[in-house]
This record gives structure tokens, C-alpha cells and sequence, in this order.
């Protein structure tokens, strides 16, 4: 797998750099073909935290994890962790959902169970959307005290979905 590597506010120096290709690059044994697909690392410093953030594109699927620690190589070890974890416990799913012209993985390996696995869906819920705007659904957000929201944006008529970040702003999804 090739890697970009980048840092903010941080220089990433041959050793940083040799650590993570070698910890993110062992996921290729989970890539049916390594060569074509290239991982974005970012390596961001704020105060005491270090955080690496991994984005792996491919043809349908879009791998992604983040992991902040006050030591950027333990940072580097758990955001590893992440994804593979990622890759074993959606292996069937990917397999199934996907058809093998389009995905990316080397399946042909083996996963343990685990009891304690959850991500089953639990609820469903019909919701009605009804046209509102931006700062409107900021403020039906907050008055649900939700994360997220879904809406339909009265300019567009599309479906949009709002979220709260983890700086305490907001973002906004919008879909065709």
C-alpha cells in the first residue's frame, strides 16, 4: 500500500514516518491488491495529544480511523488496531454486500468470534422530514438534544443530515 504521510504542526522525520508504513502497512495481507490502493495518514499535535487520523480509499469503501494518545507511537499502535479490527469484524459483511469485481479485500482469512460483538441493529424509527432550514434544524438539534438530525432542506428540497462535531460545530451532510 502506498501512504501519504503528512503533519500538522508536527514534522513527521524518517523514524515517525519508517513506523507508521511499517504498522499501517500490515494491513495489505487484508487487500486483495495492495499496490493500487493509497493510504492518507495525518499526524496532528495539539497541546500534549497526538493524533493520527488514517483514511484508506478504495473502488466502494472508504476505511477510516482516528486515535489521540499523549505518545504519537501508541497513537499510531491504536489507530492500527482500529482498522484491522474494522476490516475482521465487517469481513462478511463486505463479502456479502459487495460484489468481488468491486471490492478490495483478501478474504481468505480466518476471524475469532468474538461473544461480546455488538453493532446489531436494536430500533428502527420512521421519521417525517419536513422542509425546514439550516438554522432551523440547528435549533430542532438542539431542542431533541441529538447529535444528528435529518431533514429536508427547504432550498434544495434534498434530504440533508446535520451532526455536531467534536469541536462543538456542526456539519452538514447532503445527498442528490
Amino acid at each position: 500500500m502506498k501512504m501519504n504521510i503528512r503533519g500538522s504542526k508536527v514534522k513527521i522525520t524518517s523514524a515517525i514516518n519508517d513506523y507508521i508504513e511499517n504498522k499501517i502497512g500490515k494491513l495489505d495481507k487484508y487487500l486483495e491488491k495492495p499496490d493500487e490502493i493509497t493510504a492518507n495518514v495525518v499526524v496532528k499535535v495539539k497541546g500534549k495529544d497526538q493524533t493520527v487520523e488514517v483514511t484508506i480509499p478504495m473502488k466502494k469503501l472508504i476505511l477510516r480511523a482516528e486515535d489521540t494518545h499523549n505518545d504519537l507511537y501508541a497513537a499510531i499502535d491504536l489507530v492500527s488496531e482500529k482498522l484491522e479490527r474494522q476490516i475482521r469484524k465487517n469481513k462478511t459483511r463486505m463479502k456479502k454486500n459487495v460484489s468481488k469485481d468491486l471490492i478490495d479485500f483478501n478474504t481468505n482469512f480466518k476471524v475469532e468470534k468474538d461473544e461480546n460483538e455488538k453493532g446489531r441493529i436494536l430500533r428502527r424509527k420512521l421519521i417525517e422530514t419536513k422542509p425546514m432550514n439550516e438554522e432551523e434544524a440547528i435549533l430542532q438539534m438542539n431542542l431533541l438534544g441529538h447529535d444528528f438530525f435529518v431533514f429536508t432542506n427547504e432550498a434544495t428540497n434534498q434530504i440533508n443530515i446535520l451532526y455536531r462535531r467534536k469541536d462543538m460545530n456542526y456539519g452538514l451532510i447532503e445527498t442528490r
